[in-house]
């Protein structure tokens, strides 16, 4: 079936998307053609030429909008400038936010250290970090890396670096999930689950 050139490019750029195959990328398509989502095309297109308008944060390498140099968590005068956890990506940052219990600043890495996709130390927000925590301050870098062996790597990286100059460098604690059963449990969650025990 030949289709017209609008509705091949819709196809072609929703399967550039991770996540989305040929079939689904037709689907995303088509479910768009339908009269009824002319409003949500719009929609989609206006908000898609929005990120246009997204820029990195001077500070910490979140996202910002476009003409701010600090983010919205940068600029809260609130939080405790001298406590930095350090993520892999700024998901990480809203998954931490919507805990509602972390008040302090962040630093985005993009990435994590991984010498088989060829990701060093030089690809990562490193070198900013320790500036920020050299500038003074700073008294506790919580490093949150994922638990993976490149964040791990990154995290023990990191704790090398940022030891030496006489803060608090700590790692979140690793355990099993709320309403999890010891038996489904993997043998590394379990092991962490140990490890990090406090007392009651």
């Amino acid at each position: 079936m030949s289709l017209p050139e609008p509705i091949q490019r819709a196809i072609e750029a929703f399967a550039a998307l991770p996540g989305i195959g040929p079939k689904s990328a037709s689907r995303l398509t088509f479910y768009l053609l339908r009269e009824q989502s002319a409003a949500l095309r719009d929609t989609l297109a206006e908000a898609i030429r929005g990120l246009n308008d997204v820029a990195y944060c001077q500070q910490c390498f979140n996202f910002t909008e476009a003409g701010q140099p600090l983010c919205p968590v940068c600029r809260d005068p609130h939080r405790d400038d001298g406590l930095i956890c350090v993520v892999e990506e700024p998901l990480d940052v809203e998954a931490i936010e919507r805990t509602g219990v972390y008040r302090g600043q962040y630093h985005v890495l993009h990435g994590a250290l991984s010498p088989i996709e060829g990701i060093g130390p030089d690809d990562l927000k490193i070198r900013e970090l320790l500036a920020r925590v050299q500038a003074g301050r700073v008294h506790e870098v919580i490093i949150a890396t994922n638990p993976s062996m490149e964040g791990d790597a990154t995290a023990m990286y990191l704790h090398r670096l940022l030891a030496p100059l006489g803060i608090k460098v700590t790692r979140l604690a690793r355990g099993l999930p709320v309403g999890g059963d010891l038996e489904y449990a993997d043998q590394n969650t379990l092991r962490g689950a140990l490890v990090e025990r406090k007392e009651m």
